[in-house]
């Protein structure tokens, strides 16, 4: 069979080329970057959570779930976050600067006052009255942490001389020996760990419910 010459094939009309079909410029890029995003959105956002989730609850427990306080069946409180007391027979806690209500979680910025403030002076004052008019006869200095907030506003523990402090007007209001209350602050206070990290604190919360348990 003769083969058609090339130019007797294109003579009859326009000559007519089937291209290779080829994806567009991007589409190499997007692809792989589309593929990553899922991949890395999986990782992150769903298998690493999920992953120290369940090792948090097994290993630490207490602590993965606010360190809360319970008493009969009933979230009381966390150590973490300080609540605010006012009677004469229990503990009081630092000051707290949050607002709209005291030791409020959602305002837990810098809420303490800077050394330069003059409302800072005003503050102070206001609260040393406070504990002079709840304890007359305490001529002791008072301790700073009860007259300055801290600048998280949540703070839930106080100094052990801030404790040691508020001794005798616990006792005297709760009709305990003061040897008594001195036991128990020294029972619930908390040192440096390794003795380097953290300062000697009480836990206010769980020195007052330590008080109330006290026949």
């Amino acid at each position: 069979m003769n083969e058609v010459p090339a130019s007797s094939a294109r003579a009859g009309g326009l000559e007519r080329r089937v291209e290779p079909h080829r994806d567009g410029p991007g589409t190499s890029v997007l692809r792989p970057a589309v593929m990553l995003l899922l991949l890395m959105t999986v990782i992150t956002g769903l298998a690493y959570p999920l992953a120290i989730t369940g090792i948090a609850q097994v290993l630490f427990p207490d602590q993965a779930n606010g360190s809360l306080i319970v008493r009969d069946g009933r979230a009381i409180g966390s150590r973490l976050i300080g609540q605010p007391f006012s009677a004469a027979g229990d503990f009081w806690s630092r000051p707290s600067a949050s607002t709209p209500q005291p030791y409020n979680g959602l305002d837990s910025t810098g809420s303490n006052l800077g050394p330069l403030n003059p409302a800072l002076l005003v503050a102070v004052k206001a609260r040393i009255a406070a504990l002079r008019a709840a304890d007359p006869g305490n001529t002791a200095p008072i301790p700073v942490d009860l007259v300055t907030a801290s600048a998280s506003g949540l703070d839930p523990d106080i100094s052990i001389a801030a404790a040691d402090y508020q001794a005798a007007r616990v006792a005297r209001a709760r009709h305990l020996r003061l040897a008594t209350v001195r036991r128990l602050i020294a029972a619930h206070a908390r040192y440096p760990w390794l003795g380097v990290l953290g300062e000697p604190h009480v836990n206010v919360l769980e020195l007052n419910l330590a008080l109330a348990a006290v026949k």
